[in-house]
This record gives C-alpha cells, sequence and structure tokens, in this order.
C-alpha cells in the first residue's frame, strides 16, 4: 500500500518528532509494507520515484537523509522518514546481518606488522649516522642529495639536521599520508633491512656504528624520544594505527556516500520536478496549437457567413424593390377607383359636393406626388443605369484600345525588326561580287521595293497609334470631367465624414492630431485655442510654393518624389510637436503635391473614407443609387 499526502493535514516543524509515532506505528502494523516478495526493501513514501528496490544499508541512508531535512521537503515528509528510519533500527535490524558486506578499501599488505603498532603519520623514515663531511665531492648535509639518493621510494621532501652529542647528522624523510605512501616508506625501510643497516642494528652498535648509515620507519618510540629528532616528529605529526586509518578511511567513505545518497534523492526530486514542467508545458502548447486551429476554422466559416449575408442583403433589396414597385402601381389603382367613385358622387348636395371636391383635390395632389415619385425614381434609375453602362462601355473601350496599342507596338516592334533584317541583306549584297550581275540587281531591287512596304506600313500603324493615343487621352479627359460634375453636383449629398463615400479636401490639415496633442500638454480651454492656432499657421505654410520640402530618389530605376527627411522646418515641428502632427502635416504635403502642386491649395476630391483611399465612380454611382432608394421608401 503507498502512502497518499490527503489522509493527513499538514503540521509544522516543530510537530515532526511527535507526529513520527503515527507513521511508525502504522508501519509496526504493515499498512506501510517495506520488504517485499524478492527480499528486497523499498520505501512506502516515495512511490513515484523511479528507484524502488534498497539494500538495507541503502534505505537507512535514504530515510535518515530526508528526515534530516531538504529545502524541498515537506514537515509530514520528514516525519514519515523518521519513522522509517526507526523502524529499521529497531525492527528489521536482522536484515543488516543479510546484507552483503563489500570491502571498499583493501588493507595493505606489508611485512609482518601488527595492526595495533603505532606509526608516525603522515609516514616518516628516519635516517642517522650521517657523516656531515663531504664525500666524493657531495654534501652529505645537503637535503637534495638525499631526495636524489632516495628517489626510487618517491619521498615528498627530506630535512637534514645534526644531533647535539657529535658532528654526525639526521635525515627525516616524509612520505604521501595514503596507502601508496606507506607502501613507498615500507620499501625504503626493507632496503636498509637487506643491507643490516636497520633500527635493530643500530641499537645493537649504537656505541660503534663505523660509517654505515641505518634507516627505519618512524614509530611511537622515536616519537617520544628526546632531542631534536622527537621534538621535530612531536611538531609535525601524530601516532596513529593502522586500524585507526583504515576507520578513519571508512567514516569518510560513509560520510562521502550518505552525502552521495541525498544529493542522489534531491536531483530526483528535481528531475520528477523538470518532467512534471515539462509535461505541462507540452500541455499548453498542445492546447494552444489546438485553440489556433479552431480560430482560423471559425475565420474560415465567419468569412463564409458573411458572404451569404451580404449576398442575401443584395437579393433583399431588389426583391423589396419590384415590393415597392408593385404598391406605387396598387396605390394608383386605389386612386383611379377614389377618382371614379367620386365621379359618381357629383348629384349629391352642395355641401356634400364641396367636401367631396375637396377630398379629390386632395387625392389629385397625393395621386400628382406619387405620379412625380414615380417618375423621378424612373429617372434615377434610368441615369444610374445609363452611368453604370457608360462606365463598363468605358472601361471595355479603354481596355480594347490597351490591347489593340499592345499589338500595334509589337507589330511596330516587328516591323522595324524586319527593316533592319532588309537593310542589312542590302548591304550584304552590295559587298557580294559584280553590281553589274544582273540576278545581284534584280534580287536587290525586290529587296528595295520590300523596304519602301515595309516602311510604309509602319508609317501607317504610327498614325493608328497616334489617334489611338489621342481617343484614349479624350476617354480620360471624359472620365476627369465626369468626376469634377460629380464632385460639383453632389456637394451636398457627400459632405462630410459620416458617410462611406464623401468628399475630401486634398491637403487640408486633419485637426484631430494637432487637437490629442495639445490636450495632453494644456487644459482644455487652452488646448482648443492652441490647436486651432496651430493648424492655421501649418495650414499657410503648405500653401507657400516657395517651401518644397521634397527630394527624388530613384527606385526599380524609376524617379520618385519623396518628403525630405531632413528638411529644418519639418525636424523642428517633429522635435517641438512629436510623431502624430508630424505625421498630419507630411500626409498633406503629399496630397498637394499629387493633386495641386503648381497652386498649393485644396481640391476636392470623391473619397472612400472607409478604406482611406480615393473612391472610384462606380463606388460613387453605387451609393448614389442606394440614397434615392432610401428616399422612395421614406416617400
Amino acid at each position: 500500500m503507498d502512502y497518499s499526502s490527503d489522509e493527513e493535514s499538514d503540521i509544522s516543524e516543530s510537530e515532526i518528532v511527535e507526529y513520527k509515532d503515527k507513521p511508525y506505528e502504522q508501519l509496526k502494523s504493515g499498512k506501510y509494507k517495506v520488504k517485499g516478495i524478492n527480499g528486497l526493501l523499498r520505501c512506502p513514501f516515495c512511490a513515484g520515484k523511479k528507484k524502488q528496490d534498497y539494500r538495507y544499508k541503502d534505505l537507512l541512508q535514504h530515510a535518515s537523509g530526508v528526515a534530516k531535512g531538504s529545502a524541498n521537503r515537506s514537515a509530514k515528509q520528514k516525519a514519515n522518514h523518521l519513522a522509517l528510519a526507526k523502524y529499521l533500527e529497531t525492527d528489521l535490524a536482522s536484515e543488516s546481518d543479510q546484507a552483503p558486506r563489500v570491502v571498499l578499501e583493501p588493507k595493505p599488505v606489508t611485512r609482518n606488522q601488527e595492526q595495533d603498532d603505532l606509526f608516525v603519520w603522515p609516514w616518516t623514515g628516519i635516517v642517522t649516522n650521517i657523516v656531515t663531511e663531504q664525500k666524493d665531492g657531495n654534501d652529505l648535509g645537503d637535503s637534495a642529495y638525499w631526495l636524489k639518493k632516495f628517489s626510487k621510494h618517491k619521498p615528498l621532501e627530506v630535512h637534514t639536521f645534526c644531533t647535539d652529542m657529535d658532528q654526525n647528522a639526521i635525515a627525516i624523510v616524509r612520505f604521501h599520508n595514503d596507502w601508496t605512501g606507506f607502501m613507498n616508506a615500507t620499501a625504503f625501510e626493507k632496503s636498509f633491512e637487506a643491507d643490516h643497516c636497520s633500527k635493530k642494528e643500530w641499537n645493537v652498535q649504537k656505541q660503534h656504528p663505523g660509517s654505515n648509515i641505518y634507516g627505519w620507519v618512524a614509530r611511537a618510540d622515536d616519537f617520544g624520544s628526546e632531542g631534536p629528532l622527537g621534538k621535530y616528529l612531536r611538531k609535525n605529526g601524530e601516532l596513529k594505527t593502522i586500524s585507526d586509518i583504515v576507520e578513519e578511511a571508512k567514516q569518510d567513505r560513509n560520510t562521502i556516500v550518505a552525502n552521495l545518497a541525498n544529493e542522489i534523492d534531491l536531483k530526483n526530486e528535481n528531475l520528477d520536478e523538470l518532467q512534471y514542467k515539462y509535461n505541462e508545458k507540452s500541455m499548453s502548447l498542445s492546447r494552444m496549437l489546438e485553440e489556433k486551429d479552431k480560430l482560423h476554422y471559425a475565420f474560415y466559416e465567419e468569412t463564409r457567413k458573411m458572404q451569404r449575408l451580404a449576398r442575401d442583403h443584395v437579393r433583399r433589396i431588389l426583391e423589396e424593390q419590384e415590393k415597392l414597385n408593385y404598391e406605387l402601381d396598387s396605390k394608383k389603382k386605389e386612386l383611379d377607383s377614389w377618382s371614379k367613385e367620386l365621379n359618381k358622387r357629383e348629384a349629391l348636395t352642395e355641401r356634400e359636393k364641396q367636401k367631396l371636391d375637396d377630398e379629390k383635390k386632395k387625392n389629385n395632389e397625393r395621386n400628382n406626388s406619387l405620379q412625380m415619385a414615380s417618375i423621378e425614381q424612373k429617372k434615377a434609375d434610368e441615369n444610374v443605369l445609363k452611368l453604370v453602362e457608360e462606365q463598363k462601355r468605358e472601361k471595355e473601350e479603354a481596355l480594347s484600345k490597351i490591347l489593340q496599342l499592345e499589338k500595334q507596338l509589337d507589330a511596330k516592334q516587328k516591323l522595324e525588326m524586319e527593316i533592319e533584317e532588309i537593310k542589312g541583306k542590302l548591304q550584304v549584297m552590295k559587298h557580294l561580287g559584280d553590281e553589274d550581275d544582273a540576278a545581284v540587281q534584280k534580287k536587290m531591287k525586290e529587296m528595295n521595293e520590300e523596304l519602301e512596304e515595309k516602311v510604309g506600313e509602319m508609317g501607317d500603324l504610327e498614325s493608328l497609334n497616334q489617334t489611338l493615343i489621342v481617343k484614349e487621352r479624350q476617354s480620360n479627359d471624359e472620365l476627369q470631367d465626369a468626376r469634377k460634375e460629380l464632385i460639383a453636383g453632389l456637394k451636398d449629398m457627400l459632405s462630410g465624414r459620416s458617410t462611406n463615400i464623401g468628399l475630401k479636401r486634398m491637403g487640408e490639415l486633419d485637426e484631430k492630431p494637432f487637437l490629442n496633442t495639445c490636450k495632453q500638454r494644456f487644459s482644455l480651454e487652452e488646448a482648443n485655442v492652441q490647436a486651432y492656432t496651430l493648424v492655421s499657421l501649418w495650414q499657410d505654410n503648405l500653401k507657400k510654393p516657395e517651401w518644397h520640402p521634397f527630394k527624388i530618389v530613384e527606385v526599380d530605376g524609376k524617379a520618385l518624389e519623396i518628403i525630405n527627411d531632413a528638411d529644418e522646418k519639418l525636424q523642428k515641428l517633429k522635435q517641438e510637436w512629436g510623431d502624430e502632427i508630424y505625421t498630419a502635416v507630411t500626409t498633406s504635403l503629399k496630397e498637394l503635391n499629387e493633386y495641386n502642386p503648381s497652386g498649393r491649395y485644396t481640391v476636392f476630391e470623391l473619397w472612400n473614407y472607409k478604406e482611406g483611399r480615393k473612391a472610384t465612380l462606380k463606388e460613387v454611382i453605387q451609393y448614389i443609387l442606394k440614397n434615392l432608394k432610401s428616399l422612395k421608401r421614406k416617400r
């Protein structure tokens, strides 16, 4: 049975020791299983971890490590693992005897020495009976000489000093403090034993040692000796048995293993958290992709719906027009019937006759109004249809003219190529052979005639091309005249921005950016005055022909005229009043430069306010037709 964190509420750090008794009793009662079928142990409180099976020692380290505390562990988890450690030490202590024992550090095999012998540690060798006089040119009191002499035993350093009793010197040889250093120190001692110059021989022949040097590994008696040797050993070392060193190594190893086990547990927890975050991010990304697909599909469906609604709207408008025409005809018929009925009642009394006359007048006026509305409607419909047909015809004519001009241009280019080819052939014929040759003369005559014929055809095409260009210009002039007439005749209907299609003064400054900027800097009353002052000032600047802040640039081989950003006035305007007013002024400059560069005054233009561009004649005619229909409904 796995542990569920929902069974108990969270506890504080101070309640950990008190709370551990409850999970300990549950472990003893068998509610939480620690020992598995295969004999391996498991932690019942870490069911989600990758590692499930433990040996007794590893599980005890895991429980102790979590109980001692990790910042990521809750107080309840620490109490549960503290109870698990108590259960392992108290109730499952027998499992520790069954765990396989691994010897992690082999015991060094040296000479037959008792494990409880006290050695000076770090391992130290002693060389005595050194004569300080030079021998064979070498100074025997120099440390470098002894380092070189004992180099095969890999000493760390050598210290030499004289004894107080005589002129002989003693050398202290230091080795590494690990097992390799112990092996080197042992080999150092054996080399002296082989030469019969060990400590045992030194003790026998101390009074008459001769000229030989004696050496051995420092032990307890050397450590406690009097004189400079004992002082040096007590200052730079300490006494330890091999068993002590082995036990310290075991303790260090166990501490490292426990720390590593805790680190592994922490890494596993962090890995689980990262995996959980990764799964969350993956699910979030999947949801986002699904939502994107849904939005794309909804957009597609909404587009289709809008197109269908637009078609239905057009159909309803046509149906309403037919219905209105039918109602108009039925009203006329009703008025006619009422008129006939009034004529039949002329024999009534004068009072009734007067009343009938009044009614008749009213009906006649109403009938006349309806007839006039019908006539106006028909005229408007006819004019609109004529305008639409005229526009369609003009577009078709312009398109056919363009196609014809392209064909004529191709034909012209082809004729020019043929003329050049014939001229080339004539040149070749002139350089070939004798000019008296009859065949050559005949061929040249034929080619000259063909050349004259092609030149004539080219002249005809050129005149036709000029005629078509003139007609195209006339068509464009007619279209521009039509736009001017529409602008002049529809100022009342198309003025203002309350409609999608209207008249716009090209080059006139938009007051809104000026007012917005001034409201941010001044009070409401002062902002209005300041804004109108700025608009008036810059509208006057735009009208000045001597101020022309434009420059010519070449784009794709074509010269274009664009705003000169380096103009002093524009730069000062941008610095003082910001980008919004700067954009409004440059927009008006571009409009004036396009529509009236010479006069520099505002002109009217048909404008599509909904799309922010110049309106086509078709859009204007459709808008007028729509307004006429709405007027007819109101009547």
